[in-house]
């Protein structure tokens, strides 16, 4: 990777944390299966099995789009890491793991703990931040308060014998102070997208000491995402003016806080892979940052992509389009085409990608198979 490249990436992250650290996710509880207008919202069957619609701007209204199976399925039944094993992390320290009975692993999408337990290693978890709501690991003490700020007495207290983090969470003396009290911490990469996923993944189990089960769960999330999007390239359209505009805004109205995300937030990612247009080149939009009027109207999105808080915390529609009058004069504001998806998991890119990309396909292209 060119230095040019990892400093997009760092600021992306530091970015990133200073959105999302504004305000926290609320908790496991059912909110993803209730879409933004408050009605319920099935989970989305395979977009294989649905009948999209001829033209895919023939639908009006918000939906939500919603996994079908988010239940942990580990590749493996208890595996028994090899150690010790020394890594170089994504900071170029050297980190001796000698013990992996207590794990923590943290960052700003819960996407390092739900590989840890997609890994057959849940049991050894011994705490979470915020943004993992999975229900396997829910009963889990936090670690992270007022968000997603890094509690430092209260990883401490849990005792873990080994740190998997990366820098979207903070503040960064927390994690030097567990360096400084002599646990091993491994700093991951924090980019989040289709292009790393599996390299992730193997990063993790690499330094857990179960690199088998490792090359295992990143070869069956890649196959799971290659399916999917077999399936999303044979109903989106091809031609370049036919694709939906799509923007991806990350919203807490009660802090005032509204980010339009850009090239190299991953969210890019995610528009590309579901086979929409993303704006955000065209208008020269890079990273995330704080919509305007002239970003509004230059985009034109014909659909806008959101968490399911953060809609939430705007109203809902009606309040956000009240909040963005600009947006209101946009397609999608016209016809209302909102997409939510819950906050843990739109932007994760972890083993649940490839249900994440079916379950936003079926709501942009079949939304009447979740209705």
């Amino acid at each position: 990777m060119s230095q040019h490249a990892r400093a997009a990436r760092l600021l992306a992250s530091g970015l990133l944390a200073l959105a999302l650290g504004a305000c926290g996710l609320s908790g496991p509880d059912s909110s993803q299966e209730v879409s933004s207008a408050g009605s319920r919202t099935s989970a989305a069957p395979e977009l294989a099995a649905t009948t999209p619609l001829t033209d895919p701007r023939d639908w009006t209204g918000p939906t939500s789009a919603v996994v079908e199976d988010p239940e942990v399925h580990p590749v493996a039944d208890d595996p028994s890491p090899h150690l010790p094993v020394t890594v170089t992390d994504a900071q170029g320290t050297e980190v001796t793991i000698t013990d992996t009975s207590r794990i923590l692993a943290l960052d700003i999408y819960g996407t390092l703990s739900r590989t840890v337990f997609e890994l057959g290693l849940g049991d050894r978890v011994v705490g979470r931040d915020i943004s993992t709501q999975f229900a396997e690991a829910k009963d889990l003490p936090l670690v992270t308060r007022g968000g997603h700020d890094l509690n430092a007495e209260a990883i401490l207290a849990l005792d873990p014998t080994v740190i998997l983090t990366d820098t979207s969470l903070g503040p960064w003396d927390v994690v030097l102070q567990m360096r400084d009290a002599g646990i091993p911490v491994v700093v991951l990469d924090s980019h989040r997208g289709l292009d790393n996923v599996g390299s992730l993944t193997r990063s993790v189990a690499e330094a857990l000491g179960v690199p088998q089960a490792g090359r295992k769960l990143a070869q069956r999330t890649e196959t799971e995402v290659d399916d999917v999007r077999q399936q999303i390239d044979k109903v989106a359209p091809r031609s370049l003016a036919d694709k939906l505009r799509t923007v991806f805004l990350y919203v807490r109205g009660k802090s005032g806080i509204y980010y339009m995300f850009g090239e190299g937030s991953g969210a890019d990612s995610l528009i590309n892979a579901l086979g929409a247009y993303d704006v955000a080149d065209e208008i020269d939009w890079s990273g995330m940052r704080p919509i305007t009027d002239e970003g509004i109207i230059a985009a034109q999105p014909d659909v806008v992509l959101m968490m399911t808080d953060g809609l939430k915390s705007a109203g809902g529609v009606d309040g956000l389009l009240e909040r963005l009058p600009a947006l209101a004069q946009t397609p999608a504001g016209e016809n209302r085409r909102f997409v939510d998806m819950s906050d843990s998991e739109i932007l994760g890119y972890g083993p649940l990608t490839a249900q994440v990309l079916n379950a936003l396909a079926v709501a942009i292209y079949a939304p009447e198979a979740v209705s």
